[in-house]
């Protein structure tokens, strides 16, 4: 089934500077998390869920990972309208330039859109962590009348000032907007939220960056070439012309925005009742690999995930996530650690003649702690990585360290002995 009134619209973000190392090589959302997800999955999986299989994904920094996923991920009936299209920033009669903000972003690629039939466009971040059933709030939407929907969470002070506030009247129509206010000005900024949300100090409503717009004043808004960015020029400029509805979300959200964000939302998917549920009934979809169970000899296991086809003959490893086809050695400890695993397996014959000292993954006699280990990493045997807040922030040709986590580049090698 296919909900022919949306069309699904996914931001790409822009260079996703804040999650280098991690998108050097890779746009935000084709980050590897959960050990064998992407994280533009998510909001893919949540269109899914929702019947809603017409979806856009808008990107413009190191697409060609982000395309190859979804080319060899979202297959749909022949006899289907179902799609999952990549649309890279393109110089046009219109435009030649790159995309310069969200709003943008979506002008630029409207003649896309607009060769489908659709009542509502909805417009989702490419880059956050959340299972969200968009059909309610598309209801909600269409109940009230609303020209515009936003969904909103309910945030603390100290989270406050780094979000789009809003406040809404008794029947959830958004009466004002302010973007990323100064402390000193939140007191004026409270809302009407749960009693849930009372108990834990989240008063302030926030804009998560999904939106719900109908089609007709989608096409006047992008005609103004002037705004550039939603949640700068127009949310805050739509508010007092067009009804603009808050759908207040309360489950798990986060916006995936920096190293520390990311390490925090993997580890946390470890915790014995994660905040983030893979284990529901709401799949979360990703490319369908054949690969063999994984392999585990002589390890004590704590709060940890294996994902598939996976070689494992560590010691120990507790609060970890580990990818797809990772292989780790004898004696090693792995503590606090994401290892995104490998894109292929190597043999003892290919190690040999590419006269390489180290396989793909941790080698022997390791200790592994705090730490991101990216994609296709060689770690040598007796190396010792303790990543903290007693670590200064650094970069070298191999790894990377920021707010005490260290992350090792993708494909980066670390001789034998090394100690980080």
């Amino acid at each position: 089934m296919i909900n022919e009134k949306v069309l699904g619209i996914i931001l790409g973000g822009g260079q996703g500077s804040r999650l280098y190392p991690l998108t050097k090589d890779r746009s935000k959302p084709a980050v590897p998390i959960a050990g064998k997800y992407r994280l533009v999955d998510i909001p893919i999986s949540n269109c899914i869920n929702a019947d809603i299989k017409r979806m856009y994904v808008l990107t413009q920094f190191n697409s060609a990972s982000l395309n190859q996923h979804i080319k060899n991920t979202y297959h749909f009936s022949f006899f289907s309208d179902a799609f999952v299209d990549v649309l890279a920033a393109e110089q046009t009669m219109q435009s030649d330039k790159w995309f310069q903000g969200t709003a943008d972003a979506v002008r630029q690629s409207m003649h896309h859109f607009l060769q489908n039939d659709f009542e509502y466009a909805l417009i989702l971040s490419g880059d956050q962590l959340y299972n969200m059933d968009f059909r309610d709030m598309i209801e909600k939407h269409k109940e009230s009348n609303a020209e515009i929907s936003i969904a909103t969470y309910p945030v603390n002070a100290k989270d406050a000032t780094s979000f789009g506030l809003l406040k809404t009247n008794e029947e959830n129509v958004i009466t004002s907007f302010i973007e990323k206010p100064a402390a000193n000005l939140l007191p004026d900024w409270t809302s009407e939220v749960s009693g849930e949300m009372k108990k834990e100090g989240r008063n302030y409503l926030a804009s998560m960056g999904i939106y719900i717009f109908n089609r007709d004043l989608l096409i006047k808004l992008m005609n103004n070439p002037d705004t550039i960015d939603f949640g700068k020029e127009i949310i805050p400029q739509s508010i007092a012309a067009h009804k603009t509805l808050s759908y207040q979300y309360e489950g798990y959200w986060t916006d995936i925005g920096n190293i520390d964000s990311f390490f925090e939302a993997n580890l946390g998917l470890t915790d014995d009742l994660p905040k983030f549920n893979l284990y529901d009934k709401n799949r979360v979809y990703t490319r369908a690999r054949i690969l063999p169970t994984s392999k585990i000899s002589n390890t004590i296991l704590n709060k940890t995930i294996i994902a598939d086809g996976c070689i494992i003959n560590a010691e120990k490893i507790e609060k970890s996530v580990i990818g797809i086809r990772s292989r780790i050695g004898k004696e090693t400890i792995v503590t606090n650690t994401y290892m995104m695993g490998n894109d292929a397996y190597e043999s003892l014959e290919d190690i040999q003649s590419k006269g390489i000292e180290n396989q793909l993954g941790i080698g022997d006699r390791c200790f592994i702690n705090n730490c991101i280990i990216d994609k296709n990493c060689r770690v040598g045997d007796d190396t010792r990585i303790n990543g903290g807040l007693h670590l200064k922030d650094i970069e070298t040709d191999t790894y990377f360290v920021k707010d005490g986590i260290v992350v090792i580049k993708k494909g980066a090698v670390i001789p034998k002995h090394t100690v980080i």
